[in-house]
């Protein structure tokens, strides 16, 4: 057998193909973040800003945040701006990655993908905005409320950028709920019906998840909980809707191959 055609060679040099076409796939999403990043680098203080008001607004008269480490004023906004290059930059990123994965799924799972990626971006936006429209307004009422007399309230602004970063990547994962939830039954690993007699389970792990993540109230526990459980049953919808389809496809081929 030559050499052009002993297939330990091929399938090395398909290897190669594929980890250089990896390698520039993460080179062309790094880019992105750079240029999403360098473009907005000149309004950090007033994203940083931005995303402080909701605490900023529950602070005291004549109160602040302050800076405890004297490098905080640069790196905490830097460090903002860079999450929220990222964000932006998720779209563009998951378009390589769908790229480099495609050409080897079939037309099924491919029917299935794109829905997901771009299904999983929006629940990762919605699940950030949640927490910033819906959550922080009550979280940091509570938490100035609850202070000691004679304490002030001025929160450092990395202990809060830390804060805010950790609820943000939290809730953004909490709402991708509905997507693990797809997977699960597109992939036969659990059935509806399964899910179904799990709910209550699920639904008291939502009240805890909830407590776990909001002021010690029912209410704001009940503002996290509810959509959780509501995503849950989103998935499972989305779920049983494509087992449908593909039991009528199943059936399309099964009376295509008679006729």
């Amino acid at each position: 057998m030559s050499e052009s055609t002993d297939p330990v060679k091929t399938a090395e040099l398909t290897l190669v193909d594929h980890l250089i076409e990896l390698r520039d796939r993460i080179m062309k999403s790094l880019v992105a973040i750079v240029v999403v990043f360098l473009s907005l680098f000149y309004f950090a203080n007033d994203i940083y800003t931005f995303v402080a008001d909701p605490l900023l607004d529950v602070l005291p008269d004549n109160s602040g945040m302050i800076a405890i480490d004297p490098t905080s004023p640069f790196f905490a906004p830097f460090k903002l701006t860079f999450f929220v290059s990222l964000c932006l930059a998720a779209p563009y990123i998951l378009y390589q990655v769908w790229s480099f994965i495609a050409p080897g799924l079939y037309k099924n799972e491919k029917e299935i993908a794109i829905p997901l990626f771009v299904s999983s971006v929006v629940l990762f936006y919605a699940g950030i905005a949640f927490a910033y429209y819906i959550l922080f307004g009550f979280v940091f009422s509570f938490f100035v409320s609850v202070a000691p007399e004679g304490i002030m309230v001025t929160p450092d602004i990395n202990s809060f950028l830390s804060f805010a970063l950790a609820i943000f990547f939290a809730f953004g994962v909490a709402f991708e709920i509905p997507i693990a939830v797809f997977i699960l039954i597109w992939t036969g690993i659990l059935e509806p019906e399964d899910l179904v007699e799990k709910r209550p389970y699920v639904i008291v792990s939502c009240f805890v998840i909830g407590m776990l993540l909001t002021p010690p109230d029912p209410f704001s526990q009940t503002v996290l909980a509810i959509p959780m459980w509501m995503l849950f049953e989103l998935g499972i919808f989305a779920g049983r809707f494509a087992n449908r389809r593909a039991q009528e496809r199943e059936q399309a081929e099964q009376q295509a191959g008679k006729s």
